[in-house]
C-alpha cells in the first residue's frame, strides 16, 4: 500500500458542505480514520461524531493529523490547498474546475513543501480494507497486491472491477486527477508502487 495506510489520520476540509458531508459518511462507513473536519465559522460543531474546527491549525492544536481531503468550491480551493500543504504530508483535492493558474501554484507549493499532492479533480485514493480518501464506490475493490493508477476515475473503477472479478485484489488505487495541471504524476506514483513490498504488479 502507498500513501494511505493504518497510520493515516485525516481531516476533511469542507466537511459541512453538500459534497463533503455526503462523502465523509461514505469514507467513515469504510472505516477510514477521519479524526476531524474543518469549515470556517463552524468550529465547535460536530458531524457524524467528528469534531469540526475553523482551520487545520486549530485541529493540530488538539490532535495529530497528517492528511487532508479537500471538498472546497473551486474559487476557494487554492487557499484550502495551501493550508493543507503547509502543515500535512498528504493532500487529496477532489474539487474540479480549479483555475489552471491556481493549480500551477498549488502543485509548485506542494513540491516546495514536500507534500504528496493527489489531484485536483481526482476520485481520490483507496487502500482496500484500510480506508479511502475519495469518492469512489467501495464494493468493487478487494485487498490484494495489484496497484492501479489512472487519470480517469471511471477507468480506475473498471480495471479494479475486472481485477476483483478475476479473484484478485488491489494494494492501492488512485486517480492522479483529470485536470491539465496535477500534483503527483504517473512516474511519481509508479516509483512508489515499485518501492512498496505490498504491490507486486
Amino acid at each position: 500500500m502507498i500513501f494511505l495506510d493504518e497510520d493515516t489520520r485525516c481531516v476533511v476540509q469542507g466537511i459541512t458542505g453538500k459534497q463533503g458531508s455526503f462523502h465523509t459518511k461514505s469514507m467513515l462507513e469504510y472505516d477510514t480514520n477521519i479524526v476531524a473536519g474543518t469549515s470556517p465559522g463552524k468550529g465547535g460543531q460536530e458531524f457524524e461524531g467528528i469534531p469540526v474546527y475553523n482551520s487545520i491549525a486549530e485541529v493540530k492544536e488538539e490532535m495529530d493529523v497528517n492528511a487532508s481531503i479537500i471538498f472546497i468550491p473551486a474559487p476557494f480551493a487554492k487557499d484550502a490547498a495551501f493550508e493543507a500543504i503547509s502543515q500535512l504530508e498528504l493532500a487529496v483535492i477532489i474539487t474540479e474546475h480549479i483555475p489552471v493558474h491556481d493549480s500551477m501554484e498549488i502543485a509548485q507549493y506542494a513540491r516546495k513543501n514536500n507534500c504528496k499532492l493527489i489531484g485536483p479533480n481526482t476520485p481520490g485514493i483507496i487502500t482496500p480494507g484500510v480506508g479511502k480518501l475519495g469518492i469512489m464506490p467501495t464494493h468493487i475493490f478487494n485487498p490484494g497486491n495489484i496497484g492501479i493508477v489512472s487519470r480517469s476515475g471511471t477507468l480506475t473503477y473498471e480495471v479494479a472491477s475486472q481485477i476483483s472479478n478475476a479473484g484478485l485484489g488491489q494494494s492501492t488505487c488512485l486517480g492522479i486527477g483529470g485536470d491539465p495541471v496535477v500534483g503527483m504524476d504517473f512516474a511519481d506514483v509508479l516509483q512508489k508502487f515499485e518501492e512498496d513490498p505490498g504491490t507486486q504488479a
